[in-house]
């Protein structure tokens, strides 16, 4: 499944030296450590600056990146875009969460999207600002400048399968050149001349599936889509897949010394035909399919256009996903060549728009800077009709405004078939796609896809922006406050836990924990090596090594107390667990106890930083601690 922290993920490992600079990664409660080849590599300031990093730190050979509770999460998904071996450490994450048929499929073409959503954008503007001054100054068209900057905004969609080929074979944890070797195939200007070229026979002859070829391999034809494979989708997508897969198989049972040259060789001898025989023609029956049921859909007396309208509207962004939208567009040219307009795809104009507005809404209401940053550019790329970075990059992946954007879609795209909108060629794409709708005359056709748009946008942007939630942890109950007179004005209080005496935070010998970066609170030189739970809560972390423990206290706290600096190193060694994670605990409770003259003999302090780590929950968290303290001591005062 996708991970939150898959951007993270990729800024650590590219500025820690990239994967070539690391020896091996570990982490203990709240920091990555990472060890080096060359420290002088990485990049610590950027790293610093970084959002989800709190600090980066360089002590005893290691190079600590500091990030908090979460951690573990964090190294997971590092480990995994990095193709590192987890360690031991990895072990305490459990199982891989397991996906439904639908959630799969969404973290796959999500995945592969992702990594090319900014230029993706980039695009898309660039093409849409082309065509609006292409539209009031028509003579700029022929420019040099137009042509230098619609070679990105056309080319990259154009060659869009070589990305794509790209981005899935490293989801599908393949090598990348096999992937771009897929799509290469499938953009070649070849390939395109052979989709282009005179028919020389047809199959499926006499039924609504007839399709045509120009050549054949080895006598069985080559079944393409009108004009090719150039922008399509899900072609090197499922190539790709088949093609990771029979490139493992091979490199399993070729001889070391040639696997390198000869599973390549023979994975693409092998999937190409397959790809142009299988892959393709499949994808284009289906197209037709999805074109005859619409097509039908029509000749329904009075409600026929309505019920298109809806289903078209509804699916339209499904059917892109896909890429069996395409399977509408000859009906399309030939209904242009026929009768001089088209209805059937109408309703689909308004969908963009409904997409865009989704994203406007969660632009509005999310607190989340990186989503932020990627919906603007994807609602303008929606508004210029290019909805692609919209899609995979911001409401499929969070999946209800997906869904809310296929019910406005719907709603617009009922209307828009019902009133028999007409459109008369083929125009621009978003807002520069009106002027095809005037025919005839008149402005009819062109008033109603304007209106079924107003109506698709209004209902996408009221449907996400009273529905949508950002992804947060859902908070813990806290227990019923007592009665007590200090319980009325405070969230609660936390006592020692631990006999010894309590120092100020910032004369802990660790500037993670003497900043407040990770949180409020105090430390503590222990005179006994015992920690007990300072208040009634529940372990939620009990680290393997025995050095550092976490609580969620009834009272709304998260605690973390970490016993000395450093001593993740001792593996565990004089460490000596009473309870363990996922306990209920009571206030007073034996936690842990710990040899400290074995601790300070191999050289660690035994300070014991005792921190509140969600202290923006508070109003204020007050360190009481000062001097001896015992374990009845109140050392930290919670101001709600």
């Amino acid at each position: 499944m996708a991970s939150k922290y898959d951007g993270l993920a990729r800024i650590i490992i590219q500025n820690v030296g990239g994967r070539e600079n690391i020896i091996s990664l570990a982490h203990c409660i709240t920091r990555l450590r990472f060890k080096l080849k060359d420290e002088s590599k990485a990049n610590t300031d950027i790293l610093k600056n970084t959002d989800g990093i709190v600090t980066v730190m360089q002590s005893g050979g290691q190079y600590q990146v500091v990030i908090g509770n979460h951690v573990p999460d964090v190294y997971a998904v590092v480990c995994e875009k990095a193709h590192l071996s987890a360690g031991t450490e990895a072990e305490a994450d459990g199982p891989k969460e397991k996906m439904s048929l639908g959630a799969a499929f969404v973290d796959m073409i999500s995945g592969i999207f992702q990594p090319m959503l900014s230029y993706l954008c980039a695009a898309g503007i660039i093409k849409g600002m082309l065509a609006l001054f292409a539209f009031f100054f028509p003579s700029f068209a022929g420019s040099g400048a137009y042509n230098v900057w619609y070679s990105i905004g056309d080319g990259f969609f154009a060659f869009l399968p070589v990305v794509l080929g790209y981005n899935a074979a490293k989801k599908f944890k393949g090598s990348e050149w096999l992937g771009m070797s897929m799509g290469f195939a499938l953009t070649y200007s070849g390939t395109t001349a052979m989709a282009n070229a005179e028919a020389v026979g047809t199959i499926l002859t006499g039924t609504a599936f007839e399709m045509s070829y120009a050549y054949t391999f080895f006598g069985i034809p080559i079944i393409m889509p009108s004009g090719g494979y150039c922008s399509t989708v899900v072609p090197v997508i499922v190539a790709t897949y088949f093609a990771v897969k029979l490139e493992k198989k091979l490199k399993q049972i070729i001889p070391d010394v040639v696997k390198s040259f000869l599973a390549p060789l023979f994975t693409l001898v092998i999937m190409l035909p397959l790809t142009f025989l299988i892959i393709g023609p499949i994808t284009s029956l289906l197209c037709s399919v999805i074109g005859v049921i619409f097509g039908a859909l029509y000749d329904i007396p009075v409600v026929g256009g309505l019920l298109a309208g809806v289903l078209l509207g509804a699916f339209w962004q499904v059917l892109v996903i896909f890429g069996v939208h395409w399977g509408l567009v000859p009906l399309c040219m030939m209904n242009y060549a026929t009768l001089g307009f088209d209805k059937i795809l109408s309703p689909y104009f308004c969908v963009s728009f409904g997409q865009s507005m989704a994203v406007l809404a969660i632009y509005l209401k999310t607190k989340d800077k990186n989503l932020k940053d990627n919906a603007l550019p994807a609602f303008i790329s929606g508004m210029f009709g290019v909805t692609e970075p919209a899609i995979y990059g911001i409401t499929l992946p969070k999946k209800k405004p997906f869904i809310m954007s296929c019910i406005a879609g719907a709603v617009g795209g009922g209307f828009i078939g019902l009133m028999g909108a007409k459109s008369y060629q083929m125009g621009g794409l978003g807002v520069f796609g009106l002027p095809s709708y005037i025919g005839e005359g008149t402005l009819y056709s062109m008033i109603i896809v304007a209106i079924g748009s107003v109506i698709a946008m209004a209902a996408a942007f009221i449907l996400v922006f009273i529905t949508y939630k950002d992804d947060e942890p859902v908070k813990k109950e806290t227990a019923e406050i007592p009665a007590a007179d200090d319980a009325a004005v405070t969230g609660g209080t936390i006592v020692s836990p631990m006999v010894g005496e309590a120092i100020e935070l910032s004369k802990v010998e660790d500037e993670v924990f003497a900043s407040g970066a990770l949180g409020q609170g105090l430390a503590i030189v222990p005179e006994k090596g015992e920690v007990y739970a300072p208040c009634d809560g529940e372990i939620t972390t009990f680290f393997p090594t025995g050095h550092a423990i976490g609580l969620q206290a009834d009272n709304g706290a998260e605690l973390l107390i970490h016993v000395g600096m450093d001593t993740v190193k001792l593996e565990g060694k004089g460490f000596e667990p009473m309870a363990k994670q996922g306990d209920k605990v009571k206030k007073g409770q034996l936690l842990l106890k710990f040899d400290m003259d074995f601790i300070k003999k191999e050289g660690y302090t035994v300070v014991t930083p005792i921190i509140v780590s969600n202290t923006d929950d508070f109003t204020d968290v007050i360190p009481e601690g000062n001097g001896k303290v015992d374990l009845n001591t109140t050392v930290i005062t919670l101001l709600k």
